[in-house]
């Protein structure tokens, strides 16, 4: 099998390895490469990290790593990323990693052909690939900045890294808020296509409600044996993560949902006190559809609910047993808080986007909107910057004209945002 190839021109690649010669010279790194990678090269730069001899560090025996491995916090939880991630990465062409918090890999797993190419540049169990040891990488950036990074070919620091492209996002524990690990796909372009940030970041939310629920049993185990209690009522249900932004398949948990169940699961997530048989028919589509082809979808909703464990629908009005954790209602609660660096981080794109439900369409532009006052009102530099490179925003001059009012006067990013703004009013002319 061949190593995978950056999907960058040669042309494109020839020109970063060119510009990181120059950066390394001068100390610093020029604006045209994306915030996120030009200040991870700006680390790696007073790093001192050498691009072409760079290699990670397996500083743990065999045993002693084992027995890290198997007392870390993330190891209970690996049957959830397996089914999530691992499954299905051999016919993918992708590799499965899990680290600490300080970038050492933990479980490499995946496609067995692209995991033998990626011991050359020892991306295996026990490596450190933290920023500190190779530079700019996906799972060492994510630890770095304790967010969701994508990293494409040359982007990479380190040039034996340039054929793969790579997507990653923290893990933390959900009581203390500690950062636990990364999860990371690596592989070919299919690694940074956008579904696979909403990929991890789903599989992240559910690892994380998966640790909430081992908690709660353990503290009710311990309750058990302080009090000698034989009965001890069960603690309340944790909410199901649902996660319908961005372009992929949504999920309740680990329930892969079809388009149907997923317009019908977020309205009535986001309309908790539930909804009538004739309101939810109207939101569902602009036609004339009748209440009972609702209520038919509503029995075969209620079924895969139950085979999968998952929260039960209520009738009259239809409404959901207990609290599901719908990410656009997260997104919009830290708005109404003010988080905006949060709230931007977790908008990983449109609700359902394909949908054409008037509810469904009524939620996407409701929370994209409140989403793009935000940032053009009250966002950092730094976070409207991020939410500008979006691919939905790039076109979107009154972003970028905000973003230029922003930055301060002698931010070397300055030159490339006119130059974005000139392009802009030059195609609208």
């Amino acid at each position: 099998m061949p190593v995978p190839q950056y999907p960058q021109s040669s042309m494109l690649r020839d020109r970063l390895l060119h510009l990181q010669e120059d950066a390394i010279a001068a100390g610093s790194v020029p604006p045209v490469l994306r915030p996120v990678v030009r200040e991870s090269w700006e680390r790696a730069i007073r790093g001192a990290i050498d691009p072409d001899r760079a290699l990670p560090r397996v500083d743990l025996d065999e045993d002693a790593f084992r027995d890290y491995r198997a007392a870390h916090a993330l190891a209970p939880v690996m049957p959830v990323i397996r089914r999530l991630l691992v499954e299905g990465a051999d016919e993918s062409g992708l590799v499965i990693a899990i680290g600490d918090a300080h970038g050492r890999l933990l479980w490499v797993e995946g496609d067995a052909g692209l995991r033998r190419r990626a011991e050359d540049m020892l991306f295996v169990a026990g490596a450190d690939w933290s920023e500190a040891s190779v530079g700019t990488s996906a799972p060492g950036t994510a630890l770095a900045l304790d967010r969701a990074v994508q990293i494409r070919g040359a982007e990479h620091y380190n040039r034996i890294v340039h054929p793969w492209s790579c997507t990653a996002a923290p893990v933390h524990d959900p009581a203390t808020g500690e950062m636990l690990g990364v999860i990371d796909i690596t592989g070919t372009d299919l690694a940074v296509a956008p579904h696979a940030l909403s990929l991890v970041s789903a599989t992240v939310a559910a690892v994380e409600a998966e640790l909430r629920i081992a908690r709660l049993e353990s503290a009710v185990k311990s309750t058990l044996r302080r009090s000698r209690v034989r009965a001890v009522a069960p603690p309340k249900a944790l909410p199901t993560p649902l996660t319908v932004l961005g372009e992929r398949r949504p999920r309740l948990g680990a329930t892969v949902l079809s388009p149907r169940h997923a317009e019908i699961l977020t309205l009535l997530a986001w309309h908790p006190r539930g909804l009538g048989a004739e309101r939810l028919a109207a939101l569902l589509s602009e036609r004339d559809v009748s209440p009972v082809t609702v209520r038919a979808e509503l029995v075969r909703l209620r079924r895969v609910l139950e085979s999968a464990g998952e929260p039960a629908l209520e009738s009259r009005p239809y409404r959901l047993a207990r609290e599901v954790d719908l990410d656009a209602s997260a997104v919009a609660a830290l708005l109404a808080r003010g988080s905006l660096r949060r709230a931007a981080e977790r908008y990983t794109g449109p609700v359902l986007p394909a949908s054409t439900a008037p509810g469904i369409v009524e939620i996407r532009e409701e929370l994209a909107g409140r989403l793009r006052e935000s940032m053009l009102s009250d966002a950092a530099p730094d976070v409207l910057a991020a939410y500008a490179d979006r691919d939905e925003n790039r076109q979107d001059a009154d972003v970028w004209r905000a973003l230029l009012g922003v930055l301060p006067p002698r931010s070397p990013r300055r030159a490339s945002v006119v130059a974005h703004l000139e392009r802009l009013e030059a195609a609208q002319r």
